[in-house]
């Protein structure tokens, strides 16, 4: 595939622009291409390198399937889509560095797709002084919503929401004394007490809360430690490949019902973990993707399929917020700048894409709360 316009950091002076369609990319070569000045540039920073980089790589790939759909069809207003992406390596200070660079040096319309909840955050205050809009980050985190931004714009439900989906399966289904493991980290202990609290609001009982090292090497002794206390089901809170080590140890120790959130499971994850993955329950903010009905997932397996790539979620959360984002860019006008884009994004009131549906506003600039439970079947397939 050629045209493809993800570039990577340590790219040459901003002079030259070349965008590198590399690692994450569809096209098995990479190649470079020259970003003209008539392209509309969407600017993203993403770990591409470091622990969370696998699991980024089908998230792009997805987005990458939107972006190119419509270039092929005109672009916007006869406009080309170029979406420049800069690692971070999951390092805030780089993200915020990389924010003032796409929005400085290469003149985005709008900053896209940024991953984890201490990188948004960091990026938030110079998003609403530089008046850019962020539109769509990899984190449910409710810490993100908590002040109002003019500039920020979420697409997926958050991890509050996605625990009040879990608990109630679990209060509904009669396993309502829940264990809780979490992450000892920032992203564990700020989903703590939220989770706790939750727990008990929807009617559970909180079993037991105990913390996992950030690199899982004591999931052996966590899932043993929760044996005396009885739940009946586990909530974990964890995210990267540290997901791997307690899923295993779970299975093994305690065999109860595992809940986990959207961001805990990806590909790489049910490969890593191979026959343990199956039964792990998953919160999902996205629409079940082999739906194959609604005009959405109809048209994304037809680009999977010409992409020679297998359906799956990761892929599929990229595609969708691109779509939502390509959206705004078409209610932007004629002349798109960073402030018609947040204008574009707030006059989406009613976005049906063919499956999944959104709500934006002057006041309302969290425009899903969709959720719905899925589990790992067999071979690693979803069902419902």
């Amino acid at each position: 595939m050629t045209n493809d316009d993800i570039r990577f950091a340590g790219m040459a002076s901003a002079s030259r622009r070349w965008v590198l369609t590399a690692l994450f990319a569809i096209a098995a070569v990479p190649q470079f291409v020259h970003a003209q000045k008539t392209d509309l540039v969407i600017g993203q920073s993403a770990p591409l390198s470091g622990p969370y980089a696998a699991g980024m790589s089908s998230v792009i790939a997805g987005e990458k399937l939107a972006f190119d759909e419509v270039n092929k069809r005109g672009g916007i207003n006869g406009r080309k889509l170029t979406l420049i992406t800069l690692d971070d390596a999951f390092d805030p200070k780089r993200t915020l560095e990389n924010a003032k660079n796409l929005a400085e040096q290469e003149n985005a319309v709008a900053l896209f797709g940024f991953v984890g909840t201490a990188q948004t955050a960091t990026v938030l205050p110079y998003i609403n002084e530089r008046k850019i809009p962020l539109i769509s980050v990899y984190s449910g985190s409710p810490a993100l919503r908590i002040k109002a931004n003019p500039y920020f714009f979420t697409t997926q439900a958050s991890y509050a929401d996605e625990l009040v989906k879990i608990t109630r399966n679990l209060v509904a289904i009669q396993n309502s004394r829940i264990a809780i493991v979490y992450q000892d980290n920032d992203f564990g202990k700020l989903l703590l007490p939220l989770a706790e609290k939750i727990i008990v609001a929807e009617g559970g009982t909180l079993a037991i809360s105990r913390p996992l090292a950030a690199n899982g090497a004591d999931a052996a002794a966590v899932a043993q430690s929760l044996v005396e206390s009885k739940p009946q089901s586990v909530i974990l809170l964890v995210a990267g490949p540290t997901v791997v080590n307690y899923i295993k140890a779970n299975r093994a120790t305690l065999g109860v019902p595992l809940y986990t959130l959207s961001l805990s499971i990806n590909a790489p994850t049910i490969k890593a973990l191979g026959d343990d993955a199956r039964g792990v329950a998953v919160a999902r903010a996205t629409p079940f993707p082999w739906n194959g009905v609604t005009a959405l997932p109809k048209n994304f397996e037809l680009l999977m399929k010409a992409a020679k790539r297998e359906i799956d979620y990761d892929h599929y959360v990229g595609y969708i917020n691109a779509l939502v984002l390509i959206e705004a860019l078409r209610k932007a006008g004629k002349n798109i700048t960073p402030e018609t884009v947040k204008q574009g994004m707030e006059k989406l009131s009613d976005l049906d894409l063919g499956g999944q549906r959104f709500k934006f506003s002057p006041q309302n600039h969290h425009g899903s709360n969709f959720v719905e439970i899925t589990v790992i079947g067999p071979n690693g397939k979803f069902i419902r």
